[in-house]
Parts: structure tokens; sequence; C-alpha cells
């Protein structure tokens, strides 16, 4: 019989949107033990999508104790149970996003021999994620594995500060039913997406040297290796767009990606437009220096750098402020391919993690686990009710020997 877990989940912003956190918990349901705690800030985002990252949070916890129970579901918010359950549809494309999510953790669970249902319950009943979540909203991280030292679960031991579970890509078979807030699901016709294809630049002598070269510092052309790799690059582009009307090429500000933009639009007979949000992060300082520098000067702040979204180095750029200018420019290359149609775009490794990780709902210090080699190709796909997939990522097989 499998193990019975229950998840208590809510979420809360100040403002509807604003300053807005999430906190859930799991309990086990046959001896009442507490077994897990979490809270989390978000920025700034709507009640609603606070919600969503609380139920998110509390499948993860799940997954992480035993991925075949029989889980309950309870929260105050009867959107999201409801719209979980299959029985209203959603509208808001952040919340489309999570719901994909929190049903392809669901699909974990079940998959290990569990179950997930979902039961709403009044706000007195769920203070214990109330009070998480506000804890979040305070900017209060909370990460409590009773589980790992109360010797409750038949998992192995674990020290309290281990990881947690790597979030798995799950590949969906069939387009999930997502649509009006308040009436009966109903599939959509989402007709053909609007497909970008994300080309890395090709090696500069910077990259050669494993130098950072940011936004604002040196901009170095390509080497002739890397002349070599944009030909490639160009190639595998025309390969994978061939018999496609209406091809745009955009390429960010910076030599490199202009240089590699140029060979795929002469490969594919078409124009180029610059788009400057496509830049690389600008390092500040950093610019120039080597990673191994950094890891002796500037430990610490390295490890900043890949957790918190408003860190920045002196002269440099946060993370934060990266994603909003690459999420912008990735929302109007979606607009103008239109759908069934493509965009090509020519960046830099930075805005390529921030976009799979504002596709894929990933934290910041999980989206550098993203590879993107030089001249790599990675494909995302965006269908017209605003649900977005992975096609392909860090695809190099053009390469050849380069």
């Amino acid at each position: 019989m499998s193990r019975r877990l229950g998840v208590e989940a809510d979420g809360g912003s100040r403002g509807n949107p604003g300053v807005a956190g999430y906190g859930a918990v799991v309990r086990d349901l046959q001896t009442g033990d507490l077994l897990a705690e979490r809270a989390a800030p978000l920025g700034k985002a709507s009640n609603n999508v606070a919600e969503y990252s609380g139920l998110i949070a509390g499948l993860e916890a799940v997954l992480e104790i035993e991925p075949g129970a029989d889980v309950e579901v309870r929260m105050d918010s009867k959107l999201v149970v409801e719209q979980m359950a299959g029985r209203w549809k959603i509208k808001h494309a952040d919340m489309r996003r999570l719901a994909i999510e929190a049903r392809e953790l669901a699909t974990r669970i079940e998959q290990a021999g569990g179950s997930v249902d979902y039961a709403w319950i009044p706000r007195a009943d769920n203070a214990v994620a109330d009070a998480l979540s506000n804890d979040g909203m305070d900017g209060e991280t909370v990460r409590r594995d009773h589980w790992r030292t109360s010797g409750s679960v038949g998992a192995q031991a674990d020290s309290s500060d281990s990881p947690p579970a790597e979030p798995a890509v799950v590949e969906v078979a069939e387009q999930v039913v997502l649509s009006t807030d308040e009436s009966p699901a109903s599939p959509p016709d989402a007709g053909k997406p609007a497909r970008i294809l994300l080309v890395r630049h090709g090696v500069t002598s910077f990259t050669e040297q494993g130098r950072l070269d940011g936004r604002g510092g040196a901009d170095p052309s390509l080497s002739e290796r890397g002349v070599a790799q944009a030909k490639r690059a160009a190639q595998g582009v025309a390969e994978r767009v061939a018999g496609v009307d209406g091809v745009h090429v955009v390429t960010s500000s910076l030599a490199r990606a202009k240089e590699t933009g140029g060979a795929v639009a002469d490969a594919l007979g078409v124009p180029t437009t610059v788009d400057a949000d496509w830049d690389e992060q600008a390092f500040g300082h950093w610019d120039g220096m080597s990673m191994r520098d950094l890891v002796t000067a500037f430990p610490e702040q390295l490890q900043q750098m890949r957790v918190e979204d408003d860190f920045s180095v002196e002269g440099g750029e946060s993370h934060g402020q990266l994603a909003e200018r690459v999420v912008a420019a990735f929302e109007r290359a979606v607009e103008l391919a239109g759908p069934g149609g493509t965009v090509v775009v020519a960046t830099h490794r930075k805005p390529i993690m921030v976009v799979l990780q504002h596709v894929l709902g990933l934290t910041t210090e999980r989206s550098w686990r993203l590879a993107a080699a030089p001249a790599s190709l990675t494909g995302v796909e965006v269908w017209a009710d605003g649900v977005m997939s992975v096609a392909f990522t860090n695809d190099t097989h053009h390469h050849g020997d380069a």
C-alpha cells in the first residue's frame, strides 16, 4: 500500500501583482508528522502565480520524500484546485506555464505508482502554509526537511543540506487542455506554433581563452575557428528551416553575434535585424577576466552571481536586469514569427539560458546547469494560447571537427 502524504500550499501577493511569495508543507497523513516546509520570495507576481508556485514546491518535496506516494493536495485557492482538477480553464500565460509544470510533477508521482488528488479547504485550515507564504513575501527562503533527520521515511538518510532533486524536462505527448477561468474545459485550437531558433555565436579569442566578454566590453570578432563554426551553424539552421516561408534573422548588437547571424542570413538569403536586447550580460569590471581568475579572486561573488537575481558587479548588470530585457526581446521575436513562422536569433550564452529559464520555469541557480556551446542551436516553440515548449537544446551535430 502506497504511503499517504498531504501537501498544504499557499501563496500571496501584496498588491496583486506585487511583492509575492509562497509557502508549502508536506505531512504524513497516517502519523500526522510534519515532513517538509518550503517558502521563498518571488519578486513581483500575482496571487495566483504565487499559489501555483507553492503547489509546485510541495510536489517537488513529495518527489524527494516518497515519489510513489498517494498525495492529497489541500489549498484554500478554489481557482488552483479547480484548474488542476481539470474543471476550470486557464487564461493567464504565466499560470498556464506553472500548471504544466505542476502537472508534469504529478505525472512523475503517478509514474512511480502514486496518485495526486486535489481538495479545497477553508483558509483557516491552511494556516501553516499561509504563514510560510508570508515569510516568502518578507524575503525569507525556508527549506526544512524534517524527514531527513526524524527517520520517518524509508528513503535513504541524507544530510539536511543535500541539494533538491533535479527537475526533469518531460516531453508532453499530447497537449494539456488549458482555457477560460470558470467554464468546462474544452480542447483549444492552438494552431501552429511560432518557432524561435537560438544560435550561440562562434568562438572568439576571448572564448578560446575562457575570458568574460559582455555588453560594453572589448567586443571581439569571431576567430578563424569561430568563422568556420558560424558557417556550419548556418548550414544546420538551413537544414532545419528548409521549406519554411517567412524566416527572419535577428542578432544582438555585438560583433560576434552579428557575424554569426550574417552567416545564417547569407545561407537563407534573407536580411538581418539587430536587437540589442539580445546582447550578452554586462559584466562590468569583471569583463576580460578569466573564470580561473574569478574563482581565485571572487569566489563568494561568483556564487552570488549564480543564485541572486539582483547581484551585479560594479559597472555591470544583474541577472534580473538581463532577464527583463531578454524576455522582452523573446516576446518580440515570437510576435514577429507569428503562428507557423520562424525567427532565428544569433545571441550569447546567458540570453539563451534566460530564455530556457523563462520557458521551463527554472530558478536562476538551476538555469546555470543548461549547456549552450559555441555555435549550438536551441529551439523553442510558442503556441497562440501561450503554451511554450523546448524542442531541442545545445544541438552541435553540425559542428563536424570544429
